[in-house]
């Protein structure tokens, strides 16, 4: 009876651990199940918030089209439009000739870009007044008036030109004309036509027009300082030209016992080389 019970203990103690064991791997099993799913939820809404951020960032590095005028495409306004080289280069051959696009479709007859580009271009081209509101009541052609040469003596004067004199001149309109006006007011008139470089959204194109039908007859008066003499001070007072400037525009001075030329500031360190136009108006030799 004794070896009964034990054997009987020992058979129920093995019963209970075999219950235990099995129940328990039922439990881990359902807990790795659940933390697996609650990972690949977590996982699922980490790929949608990268994917978010992607999207985000593609439309951010994706460039905006902003209103233009297609006769001043550059080459590489083009290539950011999605135009082809050879695209690009048919409508500079076309300008060359002195002739200008008015519309989409000629613009399209020229470039031969597809239709699908035209269609996302073409919403954002900006032409002239002119071209949106023709004179009825003329008897030349307004283009070839505007971009002829005129002799000195016939030009308009630039600091006493009106806006709509300047807006008789292709590729200006009401903003760039006010811009022309703005920027003589504040300067108290024009020195010369380079200062036209100094204002926005003129083109050279639009500039070379310019130059075309307008002169500088009654300059403002400047006070020019001599190169060769000119302290630190004297030079830092110049548009575009600040202390450092100023001391290698000395230093260079000294180590080649002057300069002979103006264009010698070219070869000054960190000389502001695309301004030097500008900056020589306000400089002489002696």
């Amino acid at each position: 009876r004794q070896r009964n019970g034990i054997f009987l203990l020992l058979t129920l103690i093995v019963l209970l651990q075999c219950v235990y064991f099995f129940i328990d791997n039922d439990l881990d099993t359902a807990n790795i199940e659940n933390e697996l799913a609650l990972n690949a939820e977590a996982l699922h809404l980490f790929e949608v918030e990268i994917d978010s951020l992607r999207k985000i960032k593609a439309e951010a590095s994706t460039p905006k089209i902003h209103p233009f005028n297609p006769n001043f495409i550059t080459d590489y306004k083009g290539y950011i439009l999605g135009m082809t080289n050879k695209e690009i280069d048919r409508l500079h051959h076309f300008r060359k000739q002195n002739k200008w696009v008015n519309s989409a479709k000629m613009f399209q007859q020229v470039t031969k870009i597809s239709d699908s580009l035209l269609a996302i271009l073409s919403p954002n081209f900006k032409f002239p007044e002119w071209v949106k509101s023709p004179k009825r009541n003329h008897t030349s052609n307004p283009i070839k008036k505007e971009n002829s040469t005129l002799p000195l003596e016939r030009k308009i004067d630039l600091n006493k030109a009106t806006v709509f004199q300047l807006k008789k001149v292709n590729g200006i309109g009401d903003k760039l004309s006010q811009r022309i006006i703005a920027y003589r007011n504040s300067q108290n008139g024009f020195i010369s036509e380079i200062e036209l470089q100094e204002i926005y959204g003129l083109s050279q194109e639009v500039i070379a027009a310019v130059k075309k039908q307008f002169t500088v007859k009654s300059p403002r008066d400047v006070k020019k300082i001599s190169l060769n003499t000119a302290t630190r001070d004297e030079l830092v007072k110049i548009k575009y030209i600040d202390y450092d400037i100023a001391y290698n525009i000395i230093e260079a001075r000294t180590l080649r016992a002057g300069y002979n030329s103006l264009d010698d500031l070219r070869k000054v360190k960190d000389f502001p080389i695309k301004k030097i136009e500008i900056i020589k108006l306000y400089l002489q030799l002696n």
